[in-house]
């Protein structure tokens, strides 16, 4: 009797189609919505990459970084770069912005992968803060003060054009909604992505190095370069997470970039609370933190509190965050990973 290997569920299928929908939903959204909306769903879809992009680097791969401001950084930085020193279309620039990050990847890996475990965590911290400190030196992009986009750059940006005939709104309305569209597609391409690598036998190997990485390697897998494809991916992805924010924001200075806070601390809150280790955590995180960001943002250091309580409340009643919590009680599984024997089905005769 053959067996066949499956991953996925009736709950995924039901999930697919609803997906579908909401995504077409998502599409048409600068249709009937406000300004002060799409701004808002911008925040967000990029707050989830950056979630998604952390969760496959510490939740998937075991690699906790808090260093990952230094990503989102440099890549603001190179398309600031590419498009003042280059003449590059900032759109086209994003690009750009993910080949930036890997290029300071490439040598924060080679010094983070000799250390381990909470010194690695600090490692990427310092390295982050390294980075900060050298392009603070940058003159020619503002120095420690930062510097702005070109006015001709955001005015004639690929697409505004036309989206500002189609909506008939300003120039400055008209990029907010080709940002909503580039970080909509971003989103989707980092969950789809994520969710292929997880279904291959790449993702087999990831999840064995992250549990037990000496048995790992004693099953012929090479936990190095695992390791490096996903510090390497995930740092490309959120250089262009990074690229496309500050595009969007048009100003930049190293503190607002490179701030540990807004890129590091806040994504590891919506990894933790949502349920690190899954793809539909981040999703639900994000959407916690914005409606707490919504609701307490005035309340100065009181915000910040709040989100520490009950970033603690979770760990210590749903260790695997909100989703792991539901997930655990019910099967539910929206993004199924886990490989299932089945049994062919037979017919009586």
């Amino acid at each position: 009797m053959a067996y066949t290997v499956q991953t996925r569920t009736r709950a995924s299928g039901i999930a697919a189609i609803i997906g579908a929908g909401v995504l077409m939903a998502l599409v048409c959204l600068p249709l009937f919505a406000s300004r002060s909306l799409i701004q808002d769903m911008f925040l967000i879809l990029t707050m989830l990459v950056l979630a998604q992009f952390w969760n496959l680097l510490a939740g998937y791969g075991g690699l906790v970084s808090i260093g990952q401001q230094a990503f989102v950084g440099m890549g603001a930085y190179t398309l600031f770069g590419v498009v003042i020193l280059g003449g590059v279309d900032p759109v086209a620039a994003i690009l750009f912005s993910g080949i930036g990050a890997l290029i300071i990847a490439v040598p924060t890996a080679f010094f983070a992968f000799r250390l381990n475990g909470a010194y690695f965590a600090i490692g990427t911290w310092v390295i982050a803060e390294v980075v900060r400190l050298l392009v603070a030196q940058w003159k020619t992009l503002g120095g420690g003060t930062g510097t702005s986009l070109p006015r001709e750059a955001t005015r004639e940006m690929w697409f505004v054009e036309g989206i500002e005939t189609l909506f008939g709104v300003r120039s400055a309305a008209a990029r907010d909604i080709l940002a909503y569209w580039l970080a909509l597609a971003l989103a989707v391409a980092t969950i789809g992505g994520i969710y292929w690598l997880l279904r291959t036998r790449r993702g087999l190997a990831l999840a064995a190095v992250r549990d037990n990485i000496e048995a790992a390697k004693s099953v012929g897998v090479d936990a190095v370069r695992m390791k490096w494809v996903v510090f390497l991916t995930s740092a490309f992805g959120t250089g262009l997470t990074g690229g496309l924010i500050y595009m969007q924001k048009a100003r930049i200075s190293p503190d607002a970039a490179f701030s540990v806070t807004d890129w590091t601390a806040y994504v590891i809150f919506i990894v933790v609370i949502g349920g690190i280790g899954t793809i539909e955590g981040p999703i639900i995180g994000v959407l916690i933190f914005f409606l707490l960001q919504s609701l307490l943002a005035d309340f100065g250091s009181w915000y910040l509190m709040t989100l520490g309580v009950l970033a603690i409340t979770i760990m210590l009643v749903a260790p695997r965050g909100l989703w792991g919590l539901l997930s655990e009680r019910t099967g539910l599984h929206l993004f199924p990973v886990r490989r299932r024997l089945v049994a062919p089905k037979t017919s009586e005769t």
